[in-house]
């Protein structure tokens, strides 16, 4: 069950370097730099992490506040990829990029670490158990997009408790109506 690939999104383009500071349980850091970068995309390949694993993001680069260049490699930055996080922001000095009390051009040293969230690994996958495509062809599907809190909260037929949730997408008014999308009208 290991995760395949851990890709950076392009908004390094200053980048010089970029690592993954990776978080064992009894939160020991490793760091591992991403080896590879292709349109700005740093990218590296890492086989033994796995769902649960929290990491961070280093980035270092210029520090040019003029030119709108702030790379800061004691500032860990969230995965741009993540799709979860652990923790929140404790704000203080130590999550500013700069020192505080300057015009912002002076840097800051100040490890960020304790101060900010995580980014965390999940497993993609999905367990379909038993369902299968329903193969049918594509002349005989009909593609409906729908507002559910729009369509359940606008149709009488469906209990008020329901109206405008996901529940009264499942109601079987609505089902009945979604069935009869696509069939020909009754004579």
């Amino acid at each position: 069950m290991g995760w395949q690939r851990h890709q950076l999104l392009g908004v390094f383009e200053v980048a010089t370097r970029i690592q993954l500071c990776l978080f064992a349980e009894d939160g020991a850091e490793t760091q591992r730099d991403l080896p590879a970068q292709t349109a700005f995309c740093w990218h590296g390949y890492l086989p033994a992490i796995g769902p649960g694993a929290t990491l961070r993001v280093p980035v270092h680069g210029p520090w040019e506040p003029a030119n709108g260049h702030r790379c800061n490699p004691a500032k860990l930055l969230l995965d741009p990829y993540a799709c979860a996080v652990a923790g929140e922001v404790r704000w203080g000095p130590s999550v500013l990029p700069y020192v505080p009390g300057s015009d912002g051009t002076d840097i800051s040293t100040e490890d960020s670490g304790p101060s900010v969230p995580r980014s965390v690994v999940i497993d993609t996958r999905f367990d379909w158990g038993d369902d299968r495509p329903m193969r049918r062809p594509l002349n005989e599907t009909v593609i409906y997009e729908v507002h559910v809190k729009g369509f359940s909260a606008r149709h009488n037929a469906i209990p008020e408790p329901l109206r405008g949730t996901y529940a009264g997408l499942a109601h079987p008014v609505s089902i009945d109506y979604l069935n009869s999308l696509g069939s020909p009208p009754s004579s």
